[in-house]
């Protein structure tokens, strides 16, 4: 008992320590399970965004939605993640250095092995012709940043089922 008390502590004081608010999952933390019933696989979202502070506000979000989240800074590293892990949801900056949000989403929806993951664009820009074009390289929707905890989640539910993330999406 003692130990798992020691452990919880040290959980949340490197919660603190890493500036995430007491019940907010820490990245690299095992999530709590009850004894005697199996872990629910947690759905993965891929966020890509040049901003750090873009990020970290849809790692948040999302991670208390009960979202495992991997973030990438660019379209080149946020491939190499697709491949590895193989995300249920990408989230995708237009704008960003070296490989932008339309080629990214375009190389991910010309591979047979990942086409059918949904892609939702983000951008400051909340155009007619931003939207377009990210339906023409294959993206399910388009996210106008700064973008709120509600619509980021209601941008999930509609690309993912329900049981997304284990249970019915916070409203």
């Amino acid at each position: 008992m003692r130990v798992a008390q020691r452990e919880e502590n040290q959980r949340v004081n490197t919660a603190g320590a890493q500036g995430v608010a007491p019940g907010v999952p820490v990245p690299g933390t095992a999530p709590d399970i009850t004894p005697g019933t199996a872990p629910q696989p947690r759905r993965k979202v891929l966020v890509i965004d040049d901003s750090s502070t873009i990020r970290r506000t849809a790692e948040i979000f999302l991670a208390q939605a009960g979202f495992q989240v991997v973030l990438a800074e660019d379209g080149f590293e946020a491939l190499a993640k697709v491949g590895e892990l193989h995300p249920d949801l990408v989230f995708c900056d237009i704008l960003m250095p070296r490989l932008d949000g339309y080629q990214t989403c375009s190389l991910i929806k010309k591979s047979p092995r990942f086409h059918a993951i949904p892609v939702i664009m983000l951008s400051s820009r909340d155009g007619v012709f931003d939207r377009s074009r990210g339906r023409l390289v294959g993206a399910h929707d388009h996210l106008a940043k700064p973008f709120t905890r509600d619509a980021l989640l209601q941008a999930v539910q509609a690309c993912l089922p329900c049981q997304a993330a284990g249970a019915a999406l916070p409203a």
